[in-house]
């Protein structure tokens, strides 16, 4: 039950993600982070099979890396959503990644911007976005209190409802969510929202 969502406001764009790394009907931890640092000023939230989710993220980052490396300049966010998509596009016809992902930058000239990219390598750029289960309570919720323009405290008071909602609404809504956020002073994690923490095991 997987829930990734995430919104551009005034000079930031966040992410958010849950924590669960679910295979069946058994939780195996509830502290799994499933936002990635592409580069100094990227973020990609993914969500999907996990085995896919895990090597096709570190792919890219990579890949966006060894572009940075051979050329000196970093891809902006709008070239590295179409190389993601691209990757993805030339996956779909020999085998395919079952993931989709939020990708987030600041780029000096254009802002802050997210883009959407699915499994079937479908790209957009959006104002606010989600994927999973969780899609259905975010979107209602982003779709009623979402508007251009806000302001840090205003999107993290959002992203509160949200997880809130799905929490209240979703029958087995993961307990933990991570928050992350890119602006002007680089990608960074900004928060988590915990109902359930791992308890270290004793050394024997």
């Amino acid at each position: 039950m997987e829930c990734v969502f995430g919104l551009v406001g005034n000079g930031f764009a966040i992410v958010v993600a849950d924590s669960s790394a679910v295979h069946s009907i058994l939780v195996h931890k509830s502290n799994e982070d499933k936002i990635m640092l592409l580069d100094s000023h990227k973020l990609i939230a993914a969500s999907g099979e996990p085995g896919d989710r895990v090597q096709f993220t570190e792919y890219i980052q990579k890949n966006v890396a060894l572009y940075q490396f051979r050329n000196g300049i970093p891809l902006t966010t709008a070239a590295a959503a179409n190389f993601t998509r691209g990757e993805l596009a030339t996956a779909l016809r020999k085998n395919p990644y079952s993931v989709n992902i939020l990708l987030a930058g600041y780029d000096k000239e254009t802002g802050p911007e997210l883009y959407y990219i699915d499994y079937i390598a479908t790209l957009h750029k959006l104002e606010k976005g989600a994927f999973g289960y969780g899609s259905y309570f975010s979107l209602s919720m982003m779709d009623r209190h979402y508007h251009s323009g806000m302001s840090v405290e205003e999107a993290i008071d959002l992203v509160d409802k949200c997880i809130m909602e799905i929490r209240s609404r979703l029958v087995v809504a993961p307990p933990n969510f991570v928050i992350k956020i890119v602006d002007k002073d680089g990608a960074r994690e900004y928060a988590w929202r915990e109902s359930v923490k791992d308890t270290p095991i004793p050394s024997a």
